[in-house]
């Protein structure tokens, strides 16, 4: 079996990087949400606000490894203009060019219209929004407990990152599958 340097990166990106985010959301969001003062000791308090800082900043850091990695890696192979004498509207000419070959078809042109347009803005939002649940542990600390509407908030602002990151990822994978990078 051989993987290439572009299916490297497609895999350190995408099953690397997001899917360590998305599959450590769940432990993220439970944090946030069992970190009330009547749940836990004092003592317990502090050790879990230590925890749930750490754990937001390495959740943020991993999924801002995610969107620059596939921003400014994957991103420009899947672009990768044709040179010229290549027929645009032949698809069996584009398979190293993963965009052109899904813009050739009808039947797969939404795939970079809508799909690879999603990626590329909104999954801009995971990192932003997961650094602000991290901003906000840090900056409230062992308190943060006593502020069930911040943690709330703070909750929101998590899952709408794990949305976007899901929702790119999904996405990632169908493209990546209709045209993969080679």
């Amino acid at each position: 079996m051989e993987v290439t340097t572009r299916e490297l990166w497609t895999l350190i990106h995408g099953m690397g990087f997001g899917a360590i985010f998305l599959l450590a959301f769940a432990g993220g969001l439970a944090g946030l949400y069992s970190f009330k003062p009547e749940w836990v000791t004092v003592s317990g308090i502090n050790e879990r606000a230590r925890r749930l800082q750490i754990g937001m900043w390495v959740l943020a850091a991993v999924v801002w490894l995610t969107v620059i990695t596939g921003t400014w890696v994957v991103y420009p192979w899947y672009r990768a203009a044709p040179p010229a004498g290549i027929d645009t509207k032949v698809a069996a000419q584009l398979l190293n060019y993963p965009r052109y070959f899904l813009l050739a078809s009808k039947t797969t042109a939404e795939w970079h219209t809508f799909g690879m347009e999603w990626k590329e803005h909104v999954a801009w939002l995971a990192p932003i929004a997961a650094t602000v649940v991290a901003f906000v542990t840090s900056h409230y600390g062992a308190t943060l407990s006593k502020h069930p509407q911040i943690r709330r908030a703070a909750a929101i602002f998590f899952i709408l990152a794990f949305v976007a990151a899901a929702a790119a990822g999904a996405f990632g994978a169908f493209i990546t599958k209709a045209a993969p990078l080679h």
